[in-house]
């Protein structure tokens, strides 16, 4: 048990001499306040002998577990208080540690009380051995845990409900993560088409975004975007972005001229001290009836050029340099180009979440980069649409943690004529 600085046979250390009955009544104050501190402490203190019976016992501890002293000294053991799986830890763990050691602490047990309720407690016992080094008895010190127990079931409680909340903010951040991407991609005859969404992140909405749509007659509108930010605000202007753009194709469907109505939007709405922007790659689909495969105009505002990935092996970045972004300025330069997609042909758009991966071989700062994507490309064509598709989410599976933004990838193929089409 925790002494009350009591020496052998509960005599009491005495300070230096005091002269005449100075030094008699402060020694009988001492000896009565260190009685009273033993008997009344904050915490409970009990003395048992080797085999556990108990030899003394404080007045605090009787008052926890409402027993006379003539209740347990002499008549109980120590282990006889705890719990059937107390007393089961007491005979297996507990007691073993001590007789080795001579001193365990802070172990939590629960104390059974006259009236058969439970008191939790913190135990800490030490041995106490005479001059010749042999065990004589075992003090033991107990402290309510009563608190610490509120304490811990409060804070386990807390912590589930925690878990619950973010495990229902994923769901929702997943429910309003599809509904800002189309739920297919159309059917465009003579092309194969496949896309990708990559979440770096299931606590907050990425600002990624794509689509694929019909226009006029034989015309299709494509776009791939990336919105700065993340969660709610970045959903907001993703959404606004994706409407944004189909509504004005609609009205024009040149490249450039679309991307200037977001600009003008994104604008409009947020140039105030929370200004919003976004990098957006938007392209006009044409079927060329004459010599086959497709007529495609690209415009970009500020974001990563497209691959085009050919029939012969070759591949390549397509080049819209000098786009700006979007909504930061109200008139954005838009960079355009225009390709022909030939069968065998593929053309594959991504966000930056791909080329600023973190990866540990490729790039001076330890980022994926545009030169490793360009020999990933390289070494990939001639492919399809779900082929690059299918590349592109085993390589980002290899980054791992490393793709700490989100990404979106939408690829773009005519296919090859079958033996029964050719000539």
């Amino acid at each position: 048990m925790c002494t009350s600085g009591g020496g052998e046979n509960g005599e009491h250390p005495l300070p230096e001499e005091q002269p005449g009955d100075d030094h008699t009544a402060f020694c009988a104050q001492l000896e009565d306040s260190a009685e009273d501190l033993y008997e009344h402490a904050p915490c409970g203190y009990l003395s048992t002998l080797l085999d556990g019976t108990i030899a003394k016992v404080n007045t605090t501890l009787l008052d926890w577990l409402g027993y006379t002293r003539d209740d347990l000294v002499g008549r109980k053991t120590f282990s006889d208080l705890l719990t059937a799986g107390g007393r089961l830890y007491h005979e297996t763990h507990f007691g073993p540690l001590l007789r080795m050691q001579g001193k365990i602490g802070g172990i939590a047990l629960e104390l059974k009380a006259a009236d058969a309720s439970r008191l939790p407690v913190l135990v800490t016992s030490t041995v106490k051995t005479g001059n010749d080094g042999q065990p004589l008895l075992i003090r033991t010190s107990v402290f309510d845990a009563h608190d610490r127990r509120a304490y811990e079931t409060e804070l386990l409680r807390t912590q589930k409900q925690a878990e619950r909340e973010r495990e229902e903010l994923k769901r929702l951040n997943a429910t309003l993560q599809r509904t800002l991407l189309p739920p297919t991609l159309v059917n465009v005859p003579g092309l194969d088409v496949a896309a990708y969404y990559h979440i770096a992140s299931t606590d907050k909405v990425g600002g990624d975004f794509y689509d694929l749509f019909p226009l006029a007659a034989g015309t299709w509108g494509l776009f791939l975007g990336d919105v700065c930010g993340k969660g709610a605000a970045a959903a907001a202007i993703t959404s606004l972005a994706r409407y944004t753009l189909r509504a004005a194709a609609v009205y024009d469907p040149d490249p450039a001229a679309v991307l200037r109505n977001l600009n003008t939007v994104l604008h409009h709405e947020y140039n105030g001290h929370d200004p919003r922007f976004c990098t957006v790659i938007f392209g006009l689909l044409t079927p060329d009836a004459d010599q086959g495969g497709f007529r495609i105009t690209l415009a970009s505002g500020g974001h990563p050029p497209a691959l085009l990935l050919r029939a012969d092996g070759s591949a390549g970045f397509l080049p819209t340099p000098g786009g700006q972004l979007l909504g930061v300025l109200p008139e954005a330069h838009i960079a355009t180009t225009t390709i022909r997609l030939e069968a065998g042909d593929t053309l594959l758009l991504h966000t930056d979440g791909l080329t600023e991966a973190h990866t540990a071989s490729n790039s001076d700062d330890g980022r994926y980069g545009d030169e490793a994507l360009l020999g990933f490309a390289q070494a990939l064509a001639p492919t399809t649409a779900s082929n690059a598709i299918a590349a592109i989410r085993a390589l980002l599976d290899t980054f791992g943690t490393g793709v700490d933004d989100d990404t979106a990838v939408l690829a773009i193929n005519v296919p090859r004529p079958t033996s029964e089409e050719q000539p």
